[in-house]
Order: C-alpha cells, then structure tokens, then sequence
C-alpha cells in the first residue's frame, strides 16, 4: 500500500516534467520569435548520439554533463535568450537553472522539448 501511495506520489510530481517540460518554458512558436527577433541561441542538451538521429535545425549541442564548462565558451553574451531544448524537457528544464546560475538570465526550456517542436512542424535535420 505504502509503495502505489508513493508511486503515485512521484508520478504526480513528474508528470508536467514527462508531458510538457519544465513549467514556464517557451513555447516552440514563442521560440521561433526570440530566435528570429532576438537572435535567441537553441541550445541541445541531448547526448551527441540523440542529438544525430534528429534536433531542431540551428541548434548547437551541448550534452547536460557538460554544459557549465561550454556553455560559456559557446554563448558569450549572457543578455541574449537562450533556449535549451532535450527530448521532451526534462534535461532542459534542469539545464535552464544551470544556465540561470550561470548567469544566463534569459535562459527556458522548450516546454515539451523536441517532441513539441516537431508537433509544432518545425524543422528537425539530423547530423
């Protein structure tokens, strides 16, 4: 009993991780505009094998376990939006707050990852 009340629990708890992303990312629509109208950098956190079989067309990869020493290197101006972007928005959503204590103060998960994107019929290329 004590085990589905748990389950139940952390499911709970995930699920908007699970099915959306992170709570407050950016829209893929939203997306687009900041990457056209404020030259906002994509930013992949996929492991470079995800990242080959498919990601949004103009983003850069940068694997979660790295992302503190590259990021830096990659996106030098910390006032630009930056829009990190996995799989469904689990990893970007813990990217986002990486980024943000970075210094990246613009940084948002794409809410629904590349799913969403993709749903969204947006372009994907792969590697």
């Amino acid at each position: 009993m004590l085990v589905a009340v748990a389950a139940s629990s952390a499911l709970a708890l995930f699920w908007p991780a699970l099915t959306k992303g992170a709570a407050g990312g950016v829209e893929p629509s939203e997306a687009v505009m900041l990457i056209n109208r404020e030259k906002a950098v994509l930013i992949d956190v996929c492991e470079p094998a995800e990242f080959a079989q498919g990601h949004a067309v103009g983003s850069k990869n940068i694997p979660l376990s790295e992302l503190q020493t590259q990021l830096p290197l990659m996106v030098k101006n910390k006032g630009l939006p930056v829009i990190l972007v996995c799989q469904v928005g689990g990893r970007a959503s813990r990217a986002a707050a990486q980024a943000k204590k970075l210094g990246y103060e613009r940084a948002q998960a794409l809410a629904g990852g590349l799913k969403a994107w993709r749903a969204a019929s947006l372009p994907v290329e792969k590697a």
